[in-house]
């Protein structure tokens, strides 16, 4: 932040600032400003004040105490989420701008090894820190003090990190022509395969549509259930990504659903309309499929 951020707006250096970085600090940088006073804040708890990482090192003495760290703050561990759901138009940034003389004088001043996208990743590295400590406290705790408070932090940190996850996903949907924010929470995405089968239409159609299955990657929605096309691009040299092109959607408050699916676990049914549509879904395995089973549920009733 001293270093790269605040020697944005140094006049001497302005010359150096590409063009296409101008006014574009919040999206290289997005709240790390907000992450930076969350872990340089104190938090009042009975005439105490402690900062997050203190209060963690005064676990060392007493590691049941650790569960309440994360609990407290458990509103606070938000802040990661909205990080990360910046960092693919920050690294789109990054990649225009990247190798540009102003930050190549930053990093000389600073005298450091790595340049500056090495040091936003870290706050994507440091939420799945977090749970991979917290899993292994839990392996030593077996039943004993704190052992409860500790699933529920692992479940909090683990909660945050599904929906990095899931909005990561999100921001790559191409083509679909209203707003996603208007559809409700995201609460689950993945890949499947579906077969179709309309009632309208010829009837060769239906015929088709029987064998090969499309590939989809679902986007499930309070209020709608999107289905897209995942591609994968090869950006200039570097990984690559996938994008979802949107396919098609249903509005939750009018789709229907049929658990099973004769001779296979692992399908089951959405159908819209009184079944004049019909997706059959096949999962990769039963537990993925019992669990959008039980998210869809929760959404119709």
């Amino acid at each position: 932040l001293q270093g790269y951020a605040s020697e944005m707006d140094n006049p001497n250096l302005l010359h150096l600032i590409p063009s296409a970085l101008q006014n574009k600090k919040e999206i290289l940088f997005g709240n790390l400003p907000e992450i930076y006073e969350f872990h340089n804040r104190h938090v009042g708890t009975g005439g105490c004040s402690v900062i997050f990482l203190k209060e963690i090192e005064n676990c060392i003495e007493n590691p049941e105490l650790l569960a309440r760290c994360f609990l407290k703050r458990k509103e606070d561990l938000q802040i990661y989420e909205k990080y990360c759901q910046n960092k693919p138009r920050s690294e789109a940034l990054w990649r225009q701008c990247g190798d540009s003389i102003f930050f190549q004088e930053c990093q000389r001043k600073l005298d450091h090894k790595l340049s500056l996208d090495a040091y936003l990743l870290k706050p994507v590295q440091r939420i799945t820190k977090y749970q991979l400590l917290l899993k292994e406290m839990l392996k030593c705790s077996k039943n004993s003090e704190g052992t409860a408070e500790l699933e529920e932090a692992l479940a909090t940190v683990l909660d945050i990190i599904k929906s990095v996850n899931d909005s990561m996903h999100q921001i790559a949907i191409t083509g679909y022509e209203g707003d996603v924010s208007e559809l409700g929470k995201l609460l689950m995405q993945g890949s499947f395969n579906v077969w179709t089968d309309h009632k309208k239409g010829h009837n060769k159609v239906k015929d088709l549509a029987r064998f090969k299955p499309m590939q989809r990657h679902l986007f499930l929605y309070t209020k709608m259930l999107l289905f897209c096309k995942k591609r994968e691009e090869n950006t200039d040299g570097h990984e690559k990504t996938a994008s979802y092109s949107f396919k098609n959607s249903l509005k939750m408050s009018t789709v229907g659903i049929t658990e099973n699916v004769k001779g296979d676990n692992k399908k089951f049914e959405i159908w819209y309309n009184g079944r004049e549509e019909v997706y059959i879904i096949q999962a990769s395995s039963v537990e993925l499929k019992n669990t959008w089973i039980s998210e869809i549920r929760k959404v119709l009733t």
